[in-house]
């Protein structure tokens, strides 16, 4: 296999814009011509640069633990950091696999005793795989589709992609037959460009849909897909949009470093906030008026819609905060980032509440069970939900600050979790194309979808009976699971 100059000038260019560097993306692609290259943008998927890396590290890695005779790995496999392969040969490797073997056996007992029993996953019978007749595939994207959200009101469900537009499919009754999307467009006739749509969010009614894309560009359209309002004040593409309860206002945070508070009906700027000193990647409400916004700078700060100022920061994090999430009550903010942790906070302490510190690679997302006060499930207890780049899935007792579960059945990093309504169950979405169910009570795996390309986000219905999943090979899958 060779690669071309040009190949690897496309791959730069597109991790240097997916990382935020706008300016350093644009002068290094009017440098290098990426415009007059023949690499088709819509065929490489998000993190491709790093994938193809990777992939080369784990070639090397698997050399390294291979025999003498090469034909097989000697006992458990070993893993290598990358800066040792990036500045050791072939025969150092060797060494440093046999020396961290004979470390890790060793200490292996103590790790057993502090580890506890075996993951849920491990020790369950082999889950139910769900069967073709159960799942209705949604076709038409012509790029990855990146996110995917079912309106709180009806069987509408809405899907984003880098094919630069949205869709909205309507499922009532879920026909055998194609499926007719109403299709959003975020370019004109006459662009050619991709301009990747990267979020989306329903109002609490369902009678609008807010979209965010690369362009930079904030929309809202009507739930039968006519836009309602264009909102232009980012300078950047935006990573994150969330609407308040009260559906009056909309929030959205961008690689600018900003976050705007948008009147919902005329799509005015109520205020902008301009805290942050890197990309903001992710917004939440925590009441009609006050939100928190986290970034690549480390930093979060909790901020309310009239004042000059944050209300709150929150500092601790060792490396870019991925995504925030406020508890159902509005009292405890979750966050996660590439440091490899999960925290809590709280309004009433400068420092976090819990610090969760055992995924062993970077949290890309989280989420709290929709029960506890102020939920529909008062009576069951508030977990928070990890999922990480080292292909697990944990679950935390906020009230003791433990892990409760760890789900394992994952190969690749896990990209998306998400709760059923009342609260049992747990979807989980990988890039090893799986989609898991999951008992929420004892961690047990129960049910299993293989799709036909990584998953970047999964989604439960109102009802919770379906789970909708988007994919890179730009298909949409919505299974019934008739639990």
């Amino acid at each position: 296999m060779a690669i071309t100059s040009d190949e690897v000038n496309f791959l730069v260019y597109r991790y240097l814009q997916e990382s935020g560097f706008t300016h350093a993306a644009f002068v290094f692609g009017y440098e290098s011509f990426v415009h007059k290259s023949s690499v088709n943008a819509n065929d490489v998927p998000p993190g491709a640069l790093i994938t193809f890396i990777q992939k080369g590290l784990q070639y090397l890695e698997l050399e390294a633990n291979l025999n003498e005779e090469n034909t097989g790995v000697n006992g458990e496999f070993a893993a290598l950091s990358a800066h040792d392969m990036i500045t050791k040969d072939l025969d150092e490797l060797k060494r440093a696999v046999q020396e961290r073997k004979e470390r890790a056996e060793q200490v292996k007992a103590e790790q057993d005793q502090q580890r506890g029993p075996a993951p849920a996953a491990s020790r369950e019978a082999a889950p139910q795989e769900i069967p073709a007749s159960q799942v209705v595939t949604l076709e038409g994207h012509q790029s990855e589709v990146f996110i995917c959200a079912w309106s709180p009101t009806a069987p509408l469900l809405a899907s984003g992609s880098g094919d630069s537009t949205a869709r909205i499919w309507d499922l009532h009754g879920l026909p055998d037959g194609p499926v007719r999307p109403t299709v959003l467009k975020h370019f004109k006739q006459a662009e050619n460009k991709a301009k990747d749509v990267t979020t989306l969010d329903w109002n609490g009614d369902g009678s609008l849909l807010a979209t965010g894309s690369y362009d930079g560009l904030a929309r809202i359209w009507s739930k039968e897909g006519e836009l309602k309002n264009t909102l232009n004040n980012h300078k950047g593409p935006i990573f994150s949009l969330k609407w308040n309860k009260k559906g009056d206002l909309l929030l959205s945070g961008s690689v600018d470093k900003t976050a705007i508070v948008w009147d919902g009906k005329t799509g005015e700027v109520k205020q902008q906030f301009e805290f942050h000193t890197a990309p903001t990647l992710d917004v939440d409400w925590r009441n009609n008026t006050s939100f928190a916004t986290c970034s690549t700078d480390k930093m979060i700060y909790v901020c309310k819609l009239g004042e000059a100022a944050p209300v709150k920061t929150f500092q601790g994090h060792q490396d870019e905060v991925n995504a925030i999430k406020w508890d159902p009550t509005g009292k405890l903010l979750a966050s996660c980032s590439d440091d490899r942790t999960a925290k809590i906070w709280s309004l009433t302490s400068d420092k976090c509440v819990h610090d969760f510190t055992l995924h062993s690679k970077e949290i890309y997302t989280i989420k709290w069970s929709p029960s506890g006060p102020n939920t529909a499930n008062p009576n069951q207890r508030l977990l928070l939900v990890s999922a990480s780049f080292d292909a697990s899935i944990r679950l935390w007792d906020v009230e003791s600050g433990t892990c409760v579960n760890t789900l394992t059945n994952h190969t690749q990093p896990v990209y998306s979790v998400a709760f059923s309504p009342n609260g049992e169950y747990l979807a989980s979405g990988s890039f090893d194309r799986d989609l898991h169910i999951w008992s929420v009570k004892d961690g047990t795996l129960l049910k299993t979808f293989h799709g036909q390309g990584g998953i970047f986000e999964v989604c439960w219905n109102k009802d919770g009976d379906k789970v909708a999943a988007c994919f890179s090979n730009k298909t949409v899958c919505v299974i019934d699971l008739k639990m």
